[in-house]
This record gives structure tokens, sequence and C-alpha cells, in this order.
């Protein structure tokens, strides 16, 4: 599953189990410039904690506003960190944001339209997001959320 996901035609988000995964090289594409980003949702807590770690994760800009507005913005942006492609990796992801369900949902969402940004003009760069679970339970329930808050976009 995930060795086709990169170049598959799917706009949402992947969820995965942490002991599914296969190495990197199967994952992305064999030629360009990629970033690759890692995120452990433990240290995201908060809206604020999510924000320090996307910006210190993707060297977002010094006018990054700190807030879901500015995320979004800097999540479709990224000019000032040219690549061929994105993956953005989401450690212990059925932790995030569990202080706030409806910043969780605010984050999902915008990582979905960020996804679905990048995927809709032709030629742009790949922008992946891998969410990691421990548990078969939590990817499902997982998926569930995303589900929702792509239905909430659209």
């Amino acid at each position: 599953m995930i060795s086709s996901w990169w170049n598959g035609s799917a706009d949402q988000l992947a969820v995965c189990l942490r002991s599914a995964l296969v190495e990197l090289a199967a994952v992305l594409p064999a030629t360009g410039r990629f970033v690759v980003a890692r995120l452990d949702a433990t240290r995201m807590t908060d809206a604020n904690h999510a924000f320090y770690e996307f910006s210190d994760a993707l060297l977002f800009p010094g006018y990054f506003g700190w807030n879901w507005d500015a995320l979004s913005d800097c999540l479709r942006d990224l000019n000032w960190l040219p690549a061929d492609g994105y993956l953005i990796v989401v450690e212990n992801a059925p932790r995030l944001l569990l202080s706030s369900a409806e910043d969780r949902h605010a984050l999902l969402r915008i990582l979905s339209q960020a996804v679905h940004h990048w995927a809709s003009p032709s030629g742009q760069p790949e922008f992946k997001v891998l969410l990691l679970c421990d548990h078969d339970d939590e990817a499902a329930l997982l998926r569930q959320e995303i589900a929702r808050a792509v239905h909430t976009m659209r």
C-alpha cells in the first residue's frame, strides 16, 4: 500500500501502522529534491505547540501568523523551501491535539486541504502527509476523523 501511495491519485492523508512502514526509498520518487519533515504528535498538545512544530520542521518564514489560517497558507505555499516533493510524517498521530477536538479537526482539515491543493495542478511538487499509529483501532479511528474533516471541506 505505502510503496504505491506516492504516485497514486488519492488526495487524502495516509494513515499507516508504524510496523507497516517500508523504507523511505520505496515511498519517495527515485529522483529529485525532497523535504521530509518528521513531527511528533506527543509534542503537539495544543494549537500553539502544533504551530511551533510545523514552523520548526518546515522552516516557516518570520511572517508566519501563528494561527490556523497562517498554517494553511504556509502549507500551500512553501516557496521558501523549494523541492520536487514534500513528505510530512506525523508520529504518534492518535495523540495529536488531544486537548481540543475542534483544533484536531481543524488541523486534519488543513492537512487534507494542503494535500488536495498540491495534487490539483499538474507539474506542482508532490505533497504527502503520513500519519503513523501503533494499533489498528487507532488507525481506524483516525481514518474516520479524516473522513469527517474532508467532508466538511466540500
